[in-house]
């Protein structure tokens, strides 16, 4: 991601986290990530998040997607050389509205589709929407993705240690660390 493209995002990120009434630090909002997943495809496919606290025991992060935008299919598994057994995470809306896809009865007439130059890539349609004020608990390894509402949406996410680095996605595609170039 070019370093233009991601202060803009990062400028429409913050006025959602503004929309949403989350308070953050001016170190926050410089440490604040910006994720196109390798993609060069930011609308349709990204994610925003602050971390918290990040420990051995537990993670809190607050998430931003754009209206429409995409956080691919991926799964939090087993890395047993870090003696982890997979992330359980709980999102919790707090602005707009999250659907998130998971495994399971795959739903009928789901509100989203997977982003059209990757849908190859998707392969769990079972929706769960998230409004302000729910939340959803997932267990680790779970396959999921999530997309935002046309407003947009800013979740909460409670959930036991993170490892973004090691984070399975389906798409081989996929670079999960962002790359901020020049």
């Amino acid at each position: 991601m070019l370093k233009s493209d991601y202060e803009s995002a990062k400028q429409r990120i913050l006025e959602l986290y503004d929309k949403a009434g989350i308070v953050l630090t001016e170190e926050e909002k410089a440490n604040l990530e910006v994720a196109d997943f390798g993609l060069k495809n930011y609308e349709h496919t990204g994610l925003a998040c602050v971390v918290y606290v990040n420990t051995k025991r537990c993670c809190a992060k607050e998430m931003a997607l754009l209206p429409g935008q995409t956080c691919p299919e991926h799964r939090h598994a087993p890395i047993p050389e870090l003696a982890y057994e997979g992330k359980e995470e709980t999102f919790r809306c707090r602005y707009g509205t999250c659907y998130v896809y998971i495994e399971g009865e795959a739903t009928d007439s789901p509100a989203c589709q997977p982003p059209q130059d990757r849908k190859e890539w998707y392969t769990v349609f079972h929706e769960v929407v998230l409004k302000p004020g729910m939340q959803f608990t997932m267990q680790p390894n779970t396959k999921h993705w999530f997309q935002a509402g046309e407003e947009g949406a800013v979740v909460s996410e409670f959930s036991t240690m993170s490892v973004d680095e090691y984070d399975i996605f389906t798409d081989p595609g996929i670079v999960r660390i962002p790359e901020i170039e020049e």
